[in-house]
């Protein structure tokens, strides 16, 4: 099952510009496993949306909790809901 989560990012651009890098790999990774349907950051700087193939709600938020962001304290806010793609 997919779970889409809608991230809030701090403001500090030169921060998020430094822990991206592993992010990126972190999500590579997922990709790689099968684990991961889509991801990017919003363009307003807002954060951003991950869609996590996972079996449960705590499956997809250990996977948010992994992530170098969330370590790094990049990840201010989120929220995890259910997705069901309809049209791709």
């Amino acid at each position: 099952m997919k779970y889409a989560a809608l991230i809030e990012y701090i403001a500090d651009k030169e921060k998020i510009g430094t822990i991206r890098p592993a992010h990126r790999a972190y999500l590579t990774k997922l990709l790689g496993a099968g684990k991961l349907a889509i991801a990017g950051p919003f363009t307003d700087d807002y954060g951003a949306m991950i869609v996590y193939e996972a079996s449960s709600l705590e499956e997809a938020l250990t996977f948010l909790q992994g992530d170098p962001f969330h370590a790094g304290g990049v990840f201010v806010r989120w929220t995890i809901r259910p997705w069901n793609t309809v049209m791709a």
